[in-house]
């Protein structure tokens, strides 16, 4: 990733993402409950929330994550059935049955070094599938993926950048070993 020019703020974030086919049907359903946020957020398990940063800030994150990754090993992850944060927050998502710990040890070593800051909620690794929508959309998500099931190999994790357009892009792939 290069800085900008005026050396400014971006907004990036660290996630896991979800490999297709499961990641583009994932992206398929939560459009299809009606999310505007569908088509800008790539299917994912986040690691490091939205986070401000300067372009001077990057070589040290981007080492630090490949420090992470270094130590890291693939490992697998199940998807299946649905949850909810409500009544905390307004989402609906799709389980990780198999591979909680591991997100769990790699979110923590990801929100270190250059990356540490406190959370205003406590880390509980899932795959967003519909976000501030009406209660009944929500009980819809709900309900028709509650048999949702999936399994694949964690391989790594990303960088994600926020664009001007409100569109997440992966800016770096950061492969474990």
């Amino acid at each position: 990733m290069v800085p900008d020019a005026a050396g400014g703020t971006r907004t990036i974030g660290v996630a896991i993402p979800i490999p297709d086919p499961y990641g583009a049907e994932l992206q398929r359903w939560r459009a299809s409950f009606g999310d505007p946020l569908a088509r800008s957020i790539p299917t994912h398990v986040t690691l490091l929330p939205p986070t401000v940063v300067t372009g001077a800030e990057l070589d040290a994150i981007e080492e630090h994550l490949r420090a992470v990754a270094a130590s890291g090993r693939p490992f697998p992850m199940r998807l299946r059935g649905t949850a909810t944060f409500r009544p905390i927050s307004p989402v609906v998502f799709v389980a990780i049955a198999e591979g909680m710990g591991a997100c769990e040890r790699l979110e923590r070593a990801v929100r270190g070094g250059p990356l540490a800051r406190e959370l205003p909620f406590a880390y509980h690794p899932h795959v967003t599938v519909a976000h501030h929508l009406p209660e009944e959309v929500l009980d819809r998500a709900f309900k028709e993926l509650a048999s949702y099931e999936a399994a694949f190999q964690v391989w790594g994790f990303s960088l994600y950048e926020h664009g001007a357009d409100c569109v997440w892009r992966p800016q770096h792939d950061f492969p474990f070993g």
